[in-house]
């Protein structure tokens, strides 16, 4: 009799762990409210950047301010999150943003704005939409092997995110800004990201 309850249980508990994964094989998914990502540009890509008359301009909705990174300043860039889905496990989904960033190259007038982010954590790259055009590009890959990452009741927040410019992105700038600045893997800076469910 001892022996038929052992084996009930042993039954019982297989079964158990054998039905957990399909029980959680859809994640569940949140909506993102609100909130907002920072991107700070490393100092010496932002020193690189301002020595060859490239010139990079927050534009609406976001907000600009300068900031230090090793006792060097540097660009800040903070954009309002409007909307998105995430995951928690796994981790993904994707969160959309207003405003965008334009480069000007100072020395022939020519310039290109990339707008409207939306940050897509299942394939780990940040995309915008080129201004005056339909066009959405990937601009950054997304190293989240640098991250810290809080998740809460009410939001979540990712610091440190490593944002590393793309073959696509490079090409774009360089080609139509007419300069050789720009490169594939470029680490650009880093983006904090705080939304809100």
């Amino acid at each position: 009799m001892k022996r038929t309850v052992l084996v009930t249980a042993a039954s019982a508990v297989a079964a158990l762990v054998i039905a957990a994964p399909t029980a959680s094989a859809t994640p569940h998914a949140v909506h993102v409210k609100g909130g907002h990502t920072s991107v700070t540009v490393a100092p010496a890509v932002a020193k690189a950047l301002l020595s060859n008359g490239i010139a990079p301009i927050v534009t609406r909705a976001g907000k600009p301010s300068l900031t230090t990174v090793g006792h060097q300043p540097t660009l800040k860039a903070t954009y309002p999150i409007t909307g998105g889905s995430l995951t928690s496990s796994p981790l993904g989904g994707f969160i959309k943003h207003k405003g965008g960033l334009k480069f000007t190259n100072v020395f022939n007038g020519r310039s290109l704005e990339v707008k409207d982010f939306t940050v897509d954590l299942d394939k780990g790259r940040l995309t915008g939409h080129v201004a005056g055009t339909k066009t959405r590009v990937p601009v950054f890959k997304l190293d989240l092997s640098t991250a810290h990452v809080k998740l809460g009741k009410h939001g979540a927040d990712a610091t440190g995110v490593t944002l590393k410019l793309t073959r696509e992105a490079a090409g774009a700038l360089n080609s139509t800004l007419k300069t050789k600045v720009f490169s594939t893997g470029l680490t650009v800076g880093t983006a904090d990201t705080r939304p809100r469910f």
